[in-house]
């Protein structure tokens, strides 16, 4: 759901040549597309923490925040997103994307590992589920985002 500056920025702490930091940013753009089909039924849960690290300038950061404004819009995606306020039992140590009952993949600093023991799937489901039982969703979650991204709106106006 990253825009493209958000991506670059991302991916260009990891020393890649500008070559493939491109072409790495297109194929996650071309990935994209999967937000749009109405076949699909997509949940995300999202900390709060993401939501405000200055991973680009706040300008960006806004219209980083605005895209899951309106994605969050779109009848197959669910995205919530875990307050600082909310008490946790656990930390996200990593993103991961739990692709089915037999696949999760995990995003570390150098690879993107795949997971398939059931067992490992079932410790990331409990993962995801309790991070999602804590998170905000529908008008309160999009309340929030709106707050986070016109503290970036201001802090660019005065910065």
């Amino acid at each position: 759901m990253q825009t493209p500056e958000y991506i670059r920025a991302v991916l260009s702490r990891h020393d890649l040549g500008e070559d493939v930091l491109a072409r790495t940013v297109t194929a996650r753009m071309e990935r994209q597309q999967i937000l749009f089909d109405p076949a699909k039924e997509l949940r995300f849960v999202i900390t709060e923490p993401v939501l405000r690290w200055r991973v680009v300038s706040p300008a960006r950061m806004a219209e980083q925040v605005d895209r899951l404004i309106s994605l969050s819009r779109l009848a197959q995606i669910d995205i919530r997103v875990t307050p600082l306020s909310a008490r946790q039992q656990d930390i996200a140590n990593d993103a991961f994307v739990i692709r089915d009952d037999r696949t999760v993949t995990v995003e570390t600093v150098h690879a993107e590992v795949v997971v398939t023991d059931p067992r490992d799937i079932a410790l990331y489901i409990r993962e995801f589920e309790g991070f999602a039982s804590a998170a905000l969703a529908g008008d309160d979650m999009r309340a929030m985002l709106e707050g986070i991204r016109d503290e970036f709106l201001r802090e660019q106006e005065t910065g």
